[in-house]
């Protein structure tokens, strides 16, 4: 059961299934043994993209063999023995999810040497899209008053967690790419609070892991809503958590009914986040029953790493996007607790809070069966501000539109830290900000998080040379940058200091010698033009560092 099909509301067009009606269809879940045949590692640019690569580089994460996609041969392969067609795939998990009319078929896949596993986890009636049909394209600051007047109707729930902390500071999303799941995103390319987003060329990529196609505007608006929370902007009337981060939109629900392809979909969605650079990824589905015949799930499943989902979410992090998802709006029915992926151990998962920072009673609680405190935060998720096609706000419920407020936020962070950003340091500082962070509660987990205190326990500063330190004596910023790079320091005696930059090969590009006296120093250097991953030397008397700079 979705928490949030209790608050969805809105354009639902059914007529839209009716039109790609055709044979029932079939989904079955095939995983591999192995990777036979597979593209390499030797070209990273063939896998992902240079922005996924510098977010890598700058976290420390080295690609491996979950980065190589499934094999070609086995895929190929399995299509001499069915006649369907291939709906997605895995890199992560070493799988493909494959649509079929003529189940009997399946038996021959079961039997081929290299097959791992195969599950039934999803039926259409009228079929899901036409086997035949073309997939389509593959698509691809002045401070602020924090006063009411500026964020208009988001006012009360950016004060509730001191958001305009950071927007005081600068600190909108800029730079960060956000990936938003949904059901659908009807009337963003259209709604006047999303103008912003869409004429500055922010929406970076959009896909439909539903129907196979680039179309996530056409049908239903609850990831609309969701969006708005983060990228909504209309000083005055509306403001959003994050409102000059980039986006990706991906269409992952099958509308009216829960299958288990759709933890697939979202597994999907999270690998292309992946491979475009995603910071962050936000979540608002839930799952735990699913329609008959497929097998819903029991408590202990919800371990924080055995589903589909939860795998996913994990796995995002390990790459170093920070996950963000709902716990689901089950509190206190016949469930009651965190949804997947809402249970995976390294996602920050988000429960509803009001404004007076006390849980809502439908918020899903906590622990995951392995017994870990879920939800981490709560946000507001009663009355909580949205946008949609008007111009008008309007108010709507559930932990679905707290999860994206903690997205945007988190994006803010990431923006204001930049240099050993990872995932697992913004999800800490914002547990840590929490008001219940001493005295953890089932169904709020540490509370309400405080986004001033938690940019505090990053150690972030207005000014970057306040952070140098005896210890932390030099520091490049931006990181990733562009153009420029400075190049902060703290001398304790006057000297020579000697940079080098060094590429990806091990060649130096450029070395520099400067006379500079103690105290702090800065000085800045022109990048090369060729993007990629780069180590500054720095030597300074008998002291030396090496920083590994991003050039986008």
């Amino acid at each position: 059961m979705r928490g949030w099909r209790r608050v969805l509301f809105g354009i639902v067009f059914l007529s839209a299934f009716q039109a790609n009606a055709q044979t029932p269809q079939y989904a079955y879940r095939i995983g591999f043994k192995d990777k036979l045949g597979a593209p390499d590692l030797s070209n990273p640019l063939n896998l992902l993209s240079q922005r996924s690569l510098n977010r890598r580089t700058v976290q420390g994460i080295s690609l491996d063999s979950t980065d190589r996609p499934v094999s070609p041969n086995y895929v190929a392969d399995v299509f001499t023995s069915i006649s369907g067609k291939l709906h997605v795939t895995s890199r992560w998990l070493n799988q493909i999810v494959v649509l079929v009319t003529d189940t009997s078929t399946i038996a021959a896949v079961r039997s081929k040497p290299y097959i791992r596993n195969v599950e039934y986890v999803g039926y259409f009636f009228n079929g899901l899209y036409k086997t035949s049909g073309n997939s389509g394209d593959t698509g691809t600051a002045a401070k602020t008053t924090g006063s009411s007047a500026y964020y208009g109707s988001t006012y009360d729930q950016t004060k509730l967690v001191n958001g305009d902390y950071l927007h005081d500071r600068g600190y909108k999303g800029k730079g960060k790419l956000i990936a938003v799941m949904d059901e659908g995103f009807y009337g963003v390319d259209t709604g006047p609070a999303f103008d912003s987003l869409m004429k500055s060329g922010r929406l970076l990529d959009k896909r439909n892991f539903v129907f196979n196609n680039n179309d996530v505007f056409a049908l239903y608006n609850h990831g609309t809503g969701c969006l708005s929370t983060i990228s909504g902007n209309l000083p005055g009337t509306y403001v959003g958590t994050a409102p000059e981060a980039d986006i990706a939109l991906y269409v992952t629900e099958y509308a009216g009914v829960d299958m288990p392809f759709e933890m697939d979909n979202m597994l999907a969605a999270t690998e292309r986040a992946d491979s475009i650079g995603a910071d962050v990824i936000s979540s608002s589905l839930g799952y735990n029953t699913f329609v008959s015949p497929f097998t819903s799930l029991v408590y202990a499943d919800i371990d924080g790493k055995s589903t589909v989902a939860a795998r996913a979410a994990n796995m995002a992090t390990q790459k170093g996007i920070l996950f963000v998802t709902s716990a689901g709006n089950e509190g206190g029915g016949g469930w009651n607790y965190v949804l997947t992926p809402g249970d995976a151990d390294s996602a920050a998962t988000v429960g509803s809070s009001t404004l007076y920072k006390s849980p809502v009673s439908t918020s899903g609680n906590g622990p995951n069966a392995a017994g870990k405190i879920k939800p981490d935060v709560c946000m507001l998720g009663s009355n909580v501000s949205t946008m949609f096609t008007s111009s008008t706000p309007s108010y709507q419920g559930g932990t679905s539109y707290a999860t994206p407020q903690l997205a945007g936020w988190a994006a803010c962070l990431l923006q204001a830290t930049t240099i050993n950003a990872t995932p697992y340091r913004i999800r800490t500082a914002i547990i840590k900000s929490g008001h219940l962070y001493a005295t953890p509660t089932a169904q709020m987990g540490h509370g309400v998080p405080d986004f001033g205190v938690a940019h505090n326990l990053l150690n972030v500063t207005d000014t970057p040379e306040e952070q140098l330190t005896s210890a932390n004596w030099v520091m490049a910023t931006p990181n990733p940058t562009k153009d420029i790079v400075t190049i902060k320091m703290l001398l304790l005696q006057t000297g020579n200091v000697n940079i080098s930059l060094i590429d990806a090969s091990g060649r130096v590009v450029s070395k520099y010698q400067y006379s500079l006296n103690a105290g702090k120093q800065s000085i800045q250097l022109n990048m090369p033009a060729t993007a990629g991953m780069y180590l500054l030397k720095v030597n300074a008397n008998d002291k030396q560092k090496t920083i590994r700079l991003v050039k986008q």
